[in-house]
């Protein structure tokens, strides 16, 4: 059970265990802001298997809350289909709205200055629903929940550097198999000789060029409007898709000839259905790592061609 401290305690703390103070910021966060099971407060947190399969047992079910980013849910369903295969419980996963991004360079996220708003929910849930593992998904409601995958932002991981896609496995002590699916959706065949492209404002490679691909056929690109206007101009002959919701875009992304992005949503859903892909890594942050088949990522100009051909040549999956 969460227990606030006094002003002499917490100056105490912070002096003397810099980590346990962090996760005492955390907690106290959470304890004036939400209302979230005490079971996932202080000592009282479910972070170990052994745990999360006791509560399972009681409850039945499991109930989950996710803040973040929407590639940060994508990586994270990686751990919660484990989760689900070790416990057989039914996995209910909510998604809280319009907690606000405390990290620099943000301005150019679609999602502006807070980590997921209703619209981005909106793409997020039919995606999420459709996952075998996942009983329910929607937003958060005030709804009894015992597992918060958003502690990693508790400030005891380093987000600029590791995986994105192990972030949760720490927290709730579940490993998850990075190198094998996590996401299911049915191919959209009308795109099975297409390259599909992401590339955000953020996390560029500076030192590298798209211009090589426009001696490529069947370029598609998928992101928002100024994304893809940046990318007409290096590329003219780019079409951009425009994707109704997030499941649409992964039965895109999942019938594609290979897919080519940078440390951005989409990527994250070429890792999750493990298509054939390429990650543009930007110099300065390193924080996703392709695992599995099929997967390439590059720093420098002549390997990024190289493995473009190679899939470009590579026959059918």
């Amino acid at each position: 059970m969460f227990k606030k401290r006094n002003i002499v305690s917490k100056l105490f703390l912070k002096f003397t265990d810099t980590p346990k103070y962090k996760a005492y910021k955390w907690d106290l966060t959470n304890y004036k802001n939400t209302n979230f099971a005490e079971s996932l407060k202080g000592s009282g947190r479910i972070n170990s298997l052994d745990k999360i399969k006791l509560l399972s047992e009681a409850a039945g079910e499991l109930n989950l809350i996710h803040s973040g980013h929407a590639g940060d849910i994508i990586y994270a369903l990686a751990t919660i289909k484990r989760i689900h295969e070790l416990t057989g419980a039914a996995i209910n996963l909510y998604f809280k709205l319009g907690r606000e991004v405390n990290l620099p360079n943000y301005g150019s996220h679609p999602v502006g200055n807070v980590m997921l708003n209703q619209k981005m929910a909106d793409m997020l849930i039919p995606l999420v629903s459709s996952q075998p593992y996942i009983s329910t998904c929607e937003v958060y409601q005030n709804q009894e929940v015992q597992i918060d995958l958003d502690y990693f932002r508790a400030g005891l991981i380093h987000q600029d550097k590791g995986n994105i896609a192990r972030w949760c496995g720490y927290i709730t002590g579940v490993n998850p198999q990075l190198y094998k699916s996590w996401l299911r959706v049915q191919p959209d065949i009308n795109y099975a000789d297409s390259i599909i492209i992401a590339r955000s404002m953020r996390y560029q490679n500076t030192s590298i060029s798209y211009s090589f691909l426009n001696n490529y056929k069947n370029l598609k690109f998928i992101g928002v409007a100024e994304e893809y206007e940046a990318m007409k101009v290096i590329l003219p002959q780019i079409e951009w898709i425009k994707g109704n919701d997030f499941l649409q875009l992964s039965q895109i992304i999942a019938g594609c000839k290979f897919f080519i992005g940078n440390q951005s949503f989409p990527y994250s859903l070429a890792e999750a259905l493990k298509v054939p892909r390429i990650l543009e890594v930007a110099f300065e942050v390193i924080n996703v790592v392709p695992e599995g088949d099929n997967a390439y990522d590059f720093l420098f100009q002549d390997h990024f061609e190289s493995v473009v051909k190679l899939l470009d040549n590579a026959s059918p999956q």
